[in-house]
């Protein structure tokens, strides 16, 4: 019998129009009130990546569906980490601010480690900070990182239980494979994290009641992979000689085997913008929340 499938399309939709109607409410609460800030996020590209383009349109498109208030900076690609800093500092200060987000991967002299770090941990809505990195794997609130939280938030959707689960993750990744498993263990799975240097990996992936891939390579789990009525959730995202977009995971021979299933695209894709989306909101409520009891 194939597989449920898994829509990241209505999932993602669900969860945008509910961010909407909270918004719209915030705008119904602002009144004629003058220093009543909306949401708002700001987005830094640096350079010209055809790709990062193309996600910081369609980040300012959704930004647009739901209300939250847009603000994007493109900078040229040989920008000094000093101005690069001195931006970043600017929007941390910056009232009408709530969420920064600096569009990855950067040039090879800036580094990325210090650019993420200089981004204020209560607005770094990609949940990259070193502190919401910590405060995640210590099961505490703070802002997640939008793929894994994207994951997640599926399963829920989908009336997928976690709590008890075994959950192999194909990637080791720190936007991916290791926020993932942080946030898997406080769902109360029990979390195997495998990548190139594992042994048996067919045979670990085989043991997954929930699967996820996240490694960029296309096609690379096939139906020996995966147990009968596995679940399976594939973050890769990658370009076949069409130019068509496809996932780790080979769709037509797994989808026969798992008991559901994440298409690419239409998946996991849909739910990191959406989830961005959400973080956005959950800084702004986090940093108004702050301003009031000041």
């Amino acid at each position: 019998m194939p597989a449920t499938i898994i829509s990241g399309k209505e999932i993602s939709a669900r969860i945008r129009e509910r961010i909407k109607g909270e918004i719209e409410e915030l705008v119904r609460m602002k009144g004629e009130n003058p220093d009543f800030a909306l949401p708002g996020l700001a987005v830094i590209l640096v350079g010209d990546d055809p790709g990062s383009s193309i996600y910081v349109r369609n980040k300012r498109k959704i930004c647009e569906e739901v209300g939250i208030r847009s603000f994007g900076y493109i900078l040229e690609k040989d920008t000094s980490e000093a101005d690069l800093m001195g931006l970043i500092d600017q929007l941390n200060e910056d009232k009408n601010v709530h969420g920064i987000l600096c569009q990855l991967p950067l040039p090879p002299h800036l580094d990325e480690f210090s650019v993420i770090s200089a981004i204020s941990p209560e607005k770094d809505v990609d949940g990259f900070h070193p502190i919401n990195k910590g405060l995640l794997s210590m099961g505490k609130n703070c802002l997640i990182p939008c793929t894994p939280l994207g994951c997640v938030e599926m399963l829920k959707l989908s009336g997928i239980g976690i709590a008890g689960k075994h959950c192999v993750i194909i990637g080791r990744s720190n936007i991916v494979g290791k926020p993932l498993a942080a946030l898997m263990l406080n769902e109360n799975a029990t979390v195997t994290i495998t990548h190139s240097k594992t042994r048996d990996l067919q045979e670990i992936c085989r043991q997954a009641d929930i699967l996820v891939a996240a490694i960029g390579k296309q096609g690379f789990v096939t139906g020996e992979y995966v147990k009968d009525g596995a679940v399976v959730i594939d973050v890769g995202i990658n370009r076949d000689t069409e130019n068509k977009v496809r996932g780790d995971v080979l769709f037509e021979e797994v989808s026969e085997i798992a008991g559901a299933i994440t298409p690419v695209p239409g998946g996991v894709g849909l739910m990191t913008t959406t989830i961005l989306m959400q973080n956005t909101l959950q800084a702004y409520r986090n940093i108004m929340s702050k301003e009031a009891v000041l």
